[in-house]
């Protein structure tokens, strides 16, 4: 069965600093946190990559890694395909002085053409670990139709600074009802707070690694063109249309039904630049305790 992994790489983040945040190397053979995240994706299962980016980073991030990738992917049967995100593919008119991208649910939708199959989207530059993927794969391929790996709050945290989380509530059989979405999370002696208030750190949180269908694309689009008639002449230059906030609105509205899975795996990422040190220190001791060879593919 045809399964797909997407990634969204178009993004370059402001906190973190001047350069391509996804293009940092974490292992001393140059892998990125796309390397690994691939391999997961093709170990769990998944036959077929495609990377969301920009028109403009596009040399460089071949250079980096999808020429590297296709040539991997060739030998193992998978297919390899580039979409572009653009900020002018708009259902209207490009408000003037607009610069900031769309976000994820249009990242999503520039992919549309070329997504036949189920498919998992995650972001480029979040480590995710391997039971995400295989959660997600094995939902997918039994027929499951729309799902997110939860991951615990306590083990998606930085060092550095706050953090954003999507906080998920469930009823009894983990269906998603609800993703909040909580700002400036801090690690502190009680575990974890956001705003003084103590958060549960065994709370399970979202952190963009969706299971979906291309039937959701369909419903995708239809929201974009409802996002630009009522969002964006409220705030041209910031609007933004994210899948957590799309899914969630179906969710208020019992258009959807999205199962939770669990995944006890730590996250990593590098939202602040002081993160990177403690991201390639993790990399050094998964790779010393075997959970990935050195020559990372070479057990695919």
């Amino acid at each position: 069965m045809k399964t797909t992994l997407l990634i969204m790489a178009a993004g370059i983040g402001s906190r973190f600093g001047t350069g391509i945040k996804q293009l940092e190397a974490v292992d001393g053979r140059k892998h990125i946190i796309m390397d690994y995240s691939i391999h997961d994706a093709l170990e769990a299962g998944f036959n077929h990559v495609v990377f969301i980016i920009r028109k403009d980073i596009e040399k460089e991030f071949k250079e980096v890694i999808g020429d590297r990738i296709a040539k991997i992917c060739r030998t193992h049967d998978v297919a390899v395909d580039y979409v572009f995100q653009d900020i002018h593919d708009i259902p209207g008119k490009l408000p003037e002085g607009r610069v900031k991208p769309w976000g994820t649910g249009q990242a999503v939708l520039a992919a549309k053409e070329v997504l036949d199959a189920p498919f998992i989207v995650i972001n480029a530059d979040d480590y995710y670990g391997k039971e995400g993927f295989k959660a997600v794969h094995e939902y997918l391929v039994g027929g499951g139709r729309s799902c997110m790996a939860g991951f615990v709050l306590k083990n998606t945290l930085s060092d550095n600074g706050g953090v954003t989380r999507g906080i998920c509530k469930m009823d009894k059989e983990n269906n998603l009802t609800e993703v909040v979405e909580t700002k400036n999370i801090v690690k502190d002696e009680d575990g974890a707070k956001a705003d003084g208030v103590l958060i549960h750190t065994d709370s399970l949180v979202s952190m963009n690694m969706w299971g979906l269908t291309p039937e959701f694309l369909d419903v995708l689009e239809v929201g974009f063109k409802e996002f630009f008639e009522k969002e964006v002449p409220a705030n041209p230059l910031k609007a933004e249309y994210l899948i957590p906030t799309f899914i969630g609105e179906q969710l208020k509205e019992d258009k959807m039904s999205v199962k939770v899975l669990k995944s006890n795996d730590t996250w990593h990422g590098m939202t602040y630049k002081e993160d990177v040190a403690a991201v390639k220190d993790s990399f050094r001791k998964m790779l010393e305790m075997g959970v990935y060879k050195v020559d990372l593919f070479s057990d695919l």
